[in-house]
């Protein structure tokens, strides 16, 4: 049995409810073909570990060098490689002309070479990329994960090789970014791999960058860790991870240990490489409180630590000015409802005058925040408007796997923000980038949700809430078809919506009804300066309707929602709204929704779904009301 089968049997064992699900690798079709044959830069490696006593107990030596045979082994001809960073998390040195460093030691440090463009570090049988070694002479205290094996005295060498990549070193990239997987059981781990994993594995244009898991890949659950790296293994390029807060070891005492079983398993928890043109900072800027009584969750901050500053700030001072700087970590440092990193305005003065980007997770939701874009919430957490764009990446889990299940047997899980479960990729063109988000089992053009918010729809948004979670006591409230208004309504604030999912404040939706020209609607959340626009009236109601009816998070704010008012002089009757959203890089998308004007409010005691977008629509979502 091979290691990735023995870790899954470990991973499967005692879990009897779930024997009808089998993790199995995805089926050869023509695009995983593909992708294998697009891999010629990809190599199955480790880190050379040469054991034997150190020259200096309190310095590791070194060479990063040009593994030509990729045995992972330096042989004589293979020659070092000048002037690339290594770091120990604290100090940067750089390679001299023969590839060899030297660095402070010091116990618990994770030391890991930054992979310059041009070159590629070996990945696992997993595809997880092999660039670090942790040196923790007497392993981790006692963790229900296990944590950090004993690696004992430091070795003599530690060496990290490399080999030439055609793919690394090319301007254009795609970096996809899949944010919080954040299965809490085999169950849902196989949701995951049938849905937007399975998109990753389809795909073969990421060999270069590789993925990006940007944290939560697991919920809690670290045992999970082994079923995770095996839904991915098809991967068409190397995979590097970044920590959440749901991937730590809950029984460690402090914030000290308690990514021993992560770094153990996957690599360092703050790190860099380079593509193309681009700096990739993956930072850790979730601070554990250490735990309760009895190994319990002690709970978190969001904040990047002192140390991590220090060392962003010396990793920095060796990339050119030029490069564009990608700063990647699970929890985003702003998102349109708040600072959500605590020490924001630290990092952007580490940051100051580069052309950088920031992505993050966490939040399940999607997001695409611009230079220049302010917020009152923003301004009383320190900082005044963005200097840098802040992309926040959604969830391959979507809204936690909520909801119905869809035609696929996929949970539908809209997000809190209407966005649907998929993958954001970065396209980098030389120091310059764009995004698109992919929602899972779609073409990159579903990019609408079309809706309609009447007086009736509010009034009966909150009673279902209020009955949903309330114990579903007695009859459930009656909406009856979403797609009617009324003249009542109308004579009210009745609104066509349209959750564009890739807008920004620099994205324009137009709305034509019935052919007569197109009129501008307004971004809800434009981000001059003003509070946050929270209430029923900025809901996204296609999503919202479907998670009050089954299960899932409804917000009541939303960065990329815009709506026109219904005009009031609409005739009784059925009209056609076109919609045509353009995006900050000049890209277009559009949608159509039907809806029908009647004399009065519908009455029913069913629930009738209407005005649905193209792509997947939940098969099983048309419940009545009294269930």
């Amino acid at each position: 049995m091979n290691p990735r089968s023995t870790r899954l049997a470990c991973a499967l064992a005692g879990i009897a409810p779930l024997v009808g699900l089998v993790l199995v690798a995805p089926s050869a079709s023509a695009a995983t073909a593909q992708a294998r044959s697009a891999e010629p830069d990809l190599y199955t490696g480790h880190v050379e570990v040469v054991r034997g006593d150190a020259a200096d107990p309190e310095v590791l030596n070194g060479t990063v060098f040009d593994d030509r045979d990729e045995d992972s082994t330096q042989d004589r001809r293979e020659k070092g490689i000048a002037g690339v960073t290594v770091s120990n998390g604290r100090d940067v040195v750089t390679t001299d002309g023969k590839g060899r460093y030297s660095i402070p030691a010091y116990d618990g440090m994770t030391v890991f070479v930054t992979q310059p463009a041009g070159y590629q570090v070996p990945v696992d049988e997993d595809k997880v990329a092999q660039f670090s070694y942790n040196h923790l002479p007497e392993g981790s205290p006692e963790l229900k994960y296990g944590g950090i094996e004993p690696t004992g005295p430091l070795p003599e060498a530690v060496n990290f090789p490399l080999a030439k990549s055609k793919a690394t070193g090319k301007a254009q990239q795609s970096c996809p970014i899949a944010s919080d997987t954040q299965a809490y059981n085999m169950t849902e781990m196989g949701y995951a791999r049938d849905g937007a994993v399975a998109d990753l594995m389809d795909r073969d244009d990421y060999a270069g960058c590789g993925i990006l898991m940007l944290g939560d890949n697991v919920g809690d659950d670290l045992s999970l860790n082994p079923a995770l790296r095996d839904i991915y293994a098809e991967a068409n390029g190397p995979i590097r991870l970044a920590p959440g807060n749901h991937d730590m070891d809950y029984d460690a005492a402090d914030d000290t240990r308690a990514l021993d079983t992560f770094r153990q398993q996957f690599g360092p928890g703050y790190y860099s490489y380079d593509v193309g043109q681009a700096h990739v900072v993956v930072l850790d800027n979730v601070i554990y409180n250490g735990a309760k009584e009895g190994g319990k969750n002690g709970g978190y901050k969001e904040a990047i630590d002192d140390q991590q500053l220090a060392w962003l700030e010396a990793d920095l001072a060796e990339v050119p000015a030029n490069k564009l700087v990608v700063v990647a970590a699970h929890a985003p440092i702003v998102d349109h409802r708040m600072v959500v990193t605590d020490n924001a305005a630290e990092l952007y003065d580490v940051l100051e005058g580069r052309n950088a980007v920031t992505v993050g997770g966490h939040t399940h939701m999607l997001e695409n925040l611009l230079p220049g874009d302010t917020r009152a919430e923003w301004q009383a957490g320190g900082v005044d408007e963005l200097e840098h764009t802040q992309l926040v990446a959604g969830a391959v889990s979507g809204n936690w796997y909520s909801g119905g299940l869809d035609e696929q047997g996929l949970p539908y899980a809209f997000m809190t923000d209407g966005a649907r479960p998929g993958v954001l990729t970065m396209e980098l063109d030389g120091n310059e980038f764009s995004e698109r988000y992919t929602i899972r089992g779609e073409s990159d053009d579903l990019q609408l949700a079309l809706g309609v918010n009447t007086p009736h729809w509010r009034e009966w948004a909150a009673k279902q809430l209020e009955w949903r979670d309330g114990g579903k006591e007695g009859d459930a409230p009656a909406l009856g078809d979403e797609g009617v208004v009324s003249a009542q309504d109308l004579a009210g604030d009745s609104w066509l919506t349209a959750n564009f999912y890739a807008g920004s404040s620099d994205a324009r939706v137009e709305v034509s009804i019935d052919g007569d020209a197109a009129v501008e609607a307004e971004h809800t959340q434009p981000m001059q300066g003003e509070a946050l626009a929270k209430g029923w009236e900025y809901s996204d109601t296609f999503a919202a309707t479907r998670n009050l009816l089954t299960s899932g998070g409804v917000t009541q704010s939303n960065a990329h929602l815009w709506r026109l008012p219904i005009p009031a002089d609409l005739e009784a009757g059925t009209h056609t709204a076109e919609v045509t959203a353009t995006d900050n890089h000049g890209r277009e998308f559009t949608e159509t929704l039907r809806f029908t004007v009647t004399d009065e409010r519908p009455t029913a005691t069913t629930t009738v779904l209407r005005g649905e977008v193209p792509g997947k629509v939940p098969a099983n979502i048309g419940v009545t009301a009294n269930n």
